[in-house]
């Protein structure tokens, strides 16, 4: 990842207005911070939430409280907990999309 020229930035969070997207079940409420092709979120997944879309952009993907499973599309699953995380590439090694049976919350850098 190369991150853009752009001067030092404090981003605080709870001043960003949130945009809120259904998935196939569930909602996601993400805000975001962008400097050219960095885009920076903080996501919240409802309880129930499962994406709606199998995603193969690159991720690093930071999980701060609940619990999510990432299914990878060839089948495999990985459950992260607070203090976890995943590193994908884009055009990783498998598409993957999101689910959560208790709601969680994530910090994500793409």
């Amino acid at each position: 990842m190369q991150l853009p020229a752009m001067p030092f930035t404090v981003t605080t969070w709870k001043d960003i207005d949130p945009q809120v997207s259904p998935g196939e079940k569930g909602f996601s409420t993400i805000r975001e911070f962008n400097a050219g092709e960095l885009r920076v979120r903080s996501v919240e997944y409802s309880p129930g939430y499962l994406a709606d879309h199998w995603c193969d952009r690159g991720h690093v993907l930071y999980v701060l409280e609940g619990e999510l499973i990432s299914e990878l599309k060839d089948g495999r699953r990985f459950r992260l907990t607070p203090g976890m995380s995943y590193q994908v590439s884009d055009a990783g090694d498998s598409p993957h999309r999101s689910s959560t049976k208790t709601g969680v919350k994530l910090f994500i850098v793409d």
